[in-house]
């Protein structure tokens, strides 16, 4: 029977067909308008990804971890022993408390232990309380399972920090965890380990989990101590999950590694999604990882470094174009306020990318509160870059537009 071209296709899931498709490949589209000059290349701000390679030893671990036939075979669901040793050890060492290999899960990238730890956490129906503005991948894994994302607004006047007492009140009776990133994505703003333990203890009180994405843990500014003391307390396992990312401090997006840290309560359901999800997460850079998580403490301080500097440098080169405001700034990314006379962030960052070629993230990509501003990620340019950009900021401004 010839196929028939007047019927439609069957109906799609509603739970993927409502969530918004990713914002970075609609961004960089933008820029195939922008006519590129030799003296004025593009200025890709789009996306938190190191431009530093990975550190040579690794790299060549990397290599002889992938040729090792042993390796090629499905893994043990929770992580290679030796990475989850290491990365146990470093986290008591940065940390202090008690934290054991027993304790952590290795998984393909952090935003895959995000989606693993909420297969475990929240049903379809129930919800979770999101700082705004919300780094989007989190709503996005969020509602392709039918689970809420419960916005708790982070206001400039308080550094775009969450606070608890507005949280408290929003809390409902499907509310199932509530999640944190510091440094956060978008804004860089870095959460204060007293306003953590806070929120560590709204959640003990109200009998939820809480939820903590520290993939950029490791560029918090130098002698910041603990990033928190949780890990040192009584019962944490029973309601503490830490989300963890080797992408950026290893420089090895493309390799997929990241961990879950948390009890056996929450493990034993955690274990079913991975098994189901994951299998294993990629063995060779589980192996060569489990090297590189002691050994390259110093290379990674002298990066951490170098991104100090550069958002510095970003800082400072913002300054040269004061209609465009910096309201944080940390990790990887500046969260930046438009001028006043732009119609939108989404007008704002279109025409920056097809006329200065000057490509970013438009607020509304990461939820409410950003209507008024770009996120900004210099992690992945250079000096020149950064030297040109308040040129073409000024370039907008004074064009009207």
């Amino acid at each position: 029977m010839p196929f028939d071209t007047l019927h439609a296709p069957p109906p799609l899931a509603v739970t993927a067909t409502a969530v918004d498709a990713p914002p970075i490949p609609a961004c960089r589209a933008w820029a195939a308008r922008y006519l590129v000059r030799p003296e004025a290349p593009v200025i890709d701000l789009t996306q938190g990804v190191p431009d530093t390679p990975p550190d040579p030893g690794l790299l060549r671990r990397l290599g002889e971890a992938g040729a090792d036939p042993a390796l090629a075979g499905y893994g043990p669901l929770e992580g290679e022993a030796a990475l989850r040793e290491a990365f146990a050890a470093e986290t008591r060492r940065l940390y202090g408390g008690d934290v054991a290999a027993a304790d952590v899960t290795i998984t393909a990238g952090a935003n895959l232990g995000f989606t693993l730890a909420m297969a475990a956490i929240a049903a379809p129906g129930d919800a979770v309380l999101l700082p705004a503005p919300w780094f989007f991948n989190h709503p996005m894994a969020l509602a392709l399972r039918g689970v809420g994302s419960q916005p708790l607004p982070c206001d400039a006047g308080n550094g775009l920090l969450p606070d608890p007492h507005r949280a408290a009140a929003l809390i409902g009776a499907r509310t199932r965890a509530i999640v944190l990133v510091t440094p956060n994505n978008p804004t860089g703003a870095i959460i204060p380990p007293a306003l953590v333990a806070r929120f560590a203890e709204l959640c003990r009180d109200r009998g939820l989990w809480l939820v903590l994405d520290e993939t950029y843990r490791d560029f918090l500014p130098a002698g910041a101590g603990a990033p928190h003391g949780l890990f040192a307390e009584p019962g944490w396992r029973d309601r503490v999950v830490q989300l963890y990312s080797f992408s950026k401090a290893y420089g090895i997006p493309g390799h997929r590694a990241g961990a879950v840290v948390a009890g056996p309560v929450l493990r034993a359901e955690l274990i079913k999604a991975v098994d189901n999800i994951q299998i294993c997460a990629p063995r060779p850079p589980q192996a060569a990882l489990a090297w590189a998580v002691p050994a390259l403490r110093g290379w990674r301080d002298g990066n951490a470094a170098a991104m100090a500097r550069r958002g510095a440098a970003f800082s400072a080169a913002l300054r040269q174009a004061p209609a465009w405001r910096i309201e944080a700034l940390g990790a990887y990314f500046a969260w930046v306020r438009i001028p006043e006379a732009m119609r939108s962030a989404a007008q704002a960052a279109e025409a920056l990318a097809a006329m200065q070629g000057v490509v970013t993230l438009p607020g509304t990509a990461f939820g409410p509160g950003g209507e008024r501003h770009l996120r900004m990620a210099f992690a992945g340019v250079g000096e020149a870059a950064i030297a040109a950009l308040p040129a073409r900021l000024r370039a907008m401004t004074e064009d009207g537009r």
